[in-house]
């Protein structure tokens, strides 16, 4: 690519071509700015779809051959793949093959893998260039985070098989981000569903004092237990923003399914609040399993005492306890649906263990995968996982590269 040349990416001249590109054009109209920058032949964004074990290409080709929407998109299974390798390790690659060089760089936003930019070069990247190809996929991940509010191109996607109605609900009940990396925790949430929808959810929110998080499982299948679980994750959402506290959040969660719902129509559930000052952390548990967790390479089921599920009582008074928390411990919280059933023989803890400082990310794509070994494919229930590994220490600045987290904390 010439020796000494280095290209610089203009973040504010792509921002520019990208406003002026209709929604659904502007991965086309970053791919169009890259290939002229770095003289690049080809130029292809692939998308992680929600099953985690595929991508989804939805650049056009210059000619617009390849097409960006429809059964004519290239799908590709990741294991084995340069991609998988990138997703995971989220660094760049490079690959030489018969005098092309091709550069596959993650596409990342705070710990949240959204995809790949893969790239055809006529010469080796140097350091410099290949710095500024991981920063374009950077740069790429904003892009597609906000872009997602305008078009359903990135969702459609994400989407190898066509959602059921309860399936629509239940996914829109879920963060837009998977992943989220902070200077004093990470955490990731997976949820694999049975064929009928189940009702699981899980949820996170991050404030300037506190990080918050919760997993709920809805009785029932199909339609009613997403508009179950549709009450229960945005009762918790309005206390939450209204400025209620923690005990308060669980106590309206269960009046408004007393009052709103049908006798037997329950949510098991866990919510947890750490305090990022005081690194204190607090969990309220309704009838819902227990977390694991992992400290010092060890795993061990977490000692609480469970209260009734959410919507039986409406004077029950949910108890506030405190969890333990210490610097490089890894929690595991799971609904029902990994634990029962075809499921009951995976050692969840033992699983824990064998994946040591792996990502939350890759734990809780692991753990799903081992859930659909167990099951054979054929869920009876939504196996849902949320892990967190806390970091701890007082709030800082994060350290990161390309939109993931550095190094090990």
């Amino acid at each position: 690519m010439g020796k000494g040349w280095t290209p610089r990416l203009e973040v504010r001249q792509l921002l520019e071509a990208v406003e002026a590109a209709a929604p659904m054009d502007a991965v086309d109209e970053v791919a169009d700015q890259l290939a002229g920058l770095f003289r690049a032949r080809r130029v292809a964004f692939l998308i992680a779809d929600m099953s985690g074990r595929a991508v989804v290409r939805l650049t056009r080709d210059r000619d617009g051959s390849a097409g960006t929407d429809g059964d004519d998109a290239e799908k590709i299974p990741l294991a084995g793949t340069v991609y998988d390798h990138v997703l995971q390790a989220q660094e760049p690659a490079v690959e030489e093959d018969d005098g092309d060089v091709r550069v596959v760089v993650p596409v990342t936003e705070r710990g949240d893998a959204v995809g790949v930019l893969e790239m055809t070069l006529p010469d080796r990247p140097t350091p410099e260039i290949l710095t500024e190809l991981a920063f374009a996929g950077h740069v790429l991940a904003y892009i597609v985070v906000v872009g997602r509010r305008f078009t359903d191109l990135y969702t459609w996607g994400q989407r190898t098989t066509r959602f059921s109605v309860a399936a629509e609900i239940q996914h829109r009940l879920l963060p837009d981000a998977y992943t989220c990396e902070a200077s004093q925790f990470t955490l990731a949430g997976w949820l694999e569903p049975s064929a009928r929808m189940a009702g699981d959810t899980f949820d996170y929110v991050l404030d300037r004092h506190s990080l918050q998080l919760s997993i709920t499982d809805a009785v029932g299948h199909g339609l009613e237990a997403a508009m179950l679980a549709t009450l229960a994750v945005n009762s918790l959402r309005n206390s939450r923003r209204a400025g209620a506290s923690f005990a308060e959040q669980a106590r309206t969660l269960n009046h408004d399914l007393v009052r709103h719902t049908a006798t037997g129509e329950l949510v098991t559930g866990q919510s947890v609040r750490i305090d990022l000052e005081t690194e204190r952390a607090e969990i309220i548990n309704a009838g819902h399993p227990l977390p694991v967790r992992l400290r010092h390479g060890s795993a061990e089921t977490v000692p609480l005492d469970v209260d009734v599920p959410f919507g039986i009582d409406p004077n029950w008074e949910y108890r506030v306890q405190e969890l333990d928390l210490e610097p490089g411990d890894r929690l595991l919280f799971v609904t029902d649906g990994m634990i029962e059933r075809d499921a009951a023989d995976l050692e969840l803890g033992d699983l824990l263990a064998k994946l040591g400082t792996a990502h939350p990310r890759e734990v809780v794509q692991a753990l799903g995968a081992a859930v659909l070994a167990a099951t054979d494919g054929d869920l009876r229930d939504d196996a849902t996982v949320l892990c967190l590994d806390w970091h701890g220490g007082p709030p800082r600045r994060r350290d990161s590269t390309g939109g993931a987290r550095s190094d090990p904390p």
